[in-house]
């Protein structure tokens, strides 16, 4: 049978999958399998099909089924969301705008990313399309992907309004934990108070990006023993990182001088930072503004699970440049983590597709405005397909 954009796109947003992706995965699994597919589920319930068996070039196709709450239902108009209606075109039809949850984030590029893999003809290589279940959450399926599905590029596919994005920060979360003594509040000075030690620390925090050494052995020192600033060099393509402190709590009565005070935070990496080495570093730099009596750990949040790092793809690969060609999109850096950073470790690879993750009105992923053009749906669709048939 014919795939149909339009028609796939409203299956898909009407069914929930915010909370669990069964319903939506059978959706897709149905459609691979009607337009004369053989798709496999993996061990962690990603989708995966494979067309052609050349030996030439390998390229994969990735996005996610997974949405963030909550569940918006499907609605198809002529205007955006916060645009002024006009002759009555707010109405539901046969209009190019379609919302709801999910819309632009991601089931637009899957149903781009399915049409270019069903109706591309691989020539000497293959076109692996890789669907993950879990990226707004623990992205073990990406994750997961990328280690057990081997290519030569990789097309990730995310809101980009149909620029090609190289490269994107990293992002994952962890705490600051500042361990003192208690005591009793009327006699303060008989304790180590961790949350009037938070005020320091959380300065030190917005420091840490300016401080010349970020390192296990410690920050650098000028001839007064102080900690040096001067500013690292921005990444070239993305930028300055982000460290941002979030949520404070501590303390156990009104009326107990606090043992424990701990600062969550959300880091926003570029290279060459990774995950892994950023503890060590933030804790050296954040004990030297500790009193030495009191104790500071600086832990991940869910170390079990894999974090996004920063990548950039060098913007005069093939990959790049043919898909710029095609969709005649801009060049440039993502806007959010995305999966592609498991994928990067691999090869090159770029994110695109149709949508923004925010407009000139305000936010549209993850918003109660979802939206997409079914137009730029089909554009991607014939950009990614045009890039396979020219690679592949």
């Amino acid at each position: 049978m014919a795939f149909d954009i339009p028609s796939f796109h409203r299956k898909a947003v009407e069914t929930p999958s915010h909370e669990s992706v069964s319903e939506m995965r059978a959706l897709l699994v149905d459609t691979l399998e009607d337009n004369g597919e053989s798709p496999e589920v993996d061990d962690l319930g990603n989708v995966v099909a494979t067309r052609g068996e050349g030996d030439g070039a390998h390229l994969l196709l990735n996005t996610h089924i997974d949405t963030v709450p909550p569940h918006l239902p499907y609605e198809r108009r002529a205007e955006r969301p916060g645009d002024e209606r006009v002759d009555g075109s707010g109405d539901e039809g046969d209009g190019d705008v379609v919302c709801g949850r999910g819309a632009c984030d991601a089931k637009g590029p899957l149903a781009a990313l399915l049409d270019a893999f069903l109706t591309v003809e691989p020539d000497d290589g293959r076109v692996t399309l890789a669907v993950s279940i879990d990226e707004e959450t623990t992205q073990t399926g990406g994750a997961h992907l990328a280690e057990t599905v081997d290519a030569d590029g990789y097309i990730v596919g995310e809101p980009t309004g149909l620029d090609v994005c190289t490269a994107a920060k990293g992002q994952f979360e962890g705490t600051v934990t500042i361990r003192g003594e208690s005591a009793h509040a009327a006699d303060p000075g008989s304790g180590l108070n961790a949350i009037r030690a938070a005020a320091p620390i959380l300065q030190a925090m917005e420091s840490y990006d300016d401080s010349e050494a970020r390192s296990a052995s410690g920050p650098a020192s000028g001839d007064d023993g102080e900690p040096r600033a001067s500013g690292p060099d921005d990444h070239e393509t993305l930028g300055r990182p982000i460290l941002t402190a979030s949520m404070i709590e501590g303390g156990e009565a009104t009326n107990q001088v606090p043992a424990e005070c701990t600062i969550t935070f959300d880091r926003r990496s570029v290279p060459p930072e990774t995950s892994e080495s950023f503890c060590d570093d933030l804790r050296a730099h954040l004990d030297q503004w500790l009193p030495a009596e009191m104790g500071l750990a600086v832990e991940l949040i869910r170390p079990d699970t894999p974090f996004p790092e920063a990548f950039a793809t060098d913007p005069e690969t093939d990959l790049v440049r043919t898909l710029q060609d095609a969709s005649g999109g801009a060049v440039r850096p993502f806007g959010a983590a995305t999966e592609a950073s498991y994928f990067a470790e691999h090869g090159p690879t770029v994110v695109f597709g149709p949508g923004d993750l925010s407009d000139e009105v305000g936010a549209v992923a993850h918003s109660k405005r979802e939206y997409v053009r079914l137009s730029d749906v089909r554009t991607a669709a014939r950009a990614v397909r045009e890039t396979v048939e020219r690679l592949v």
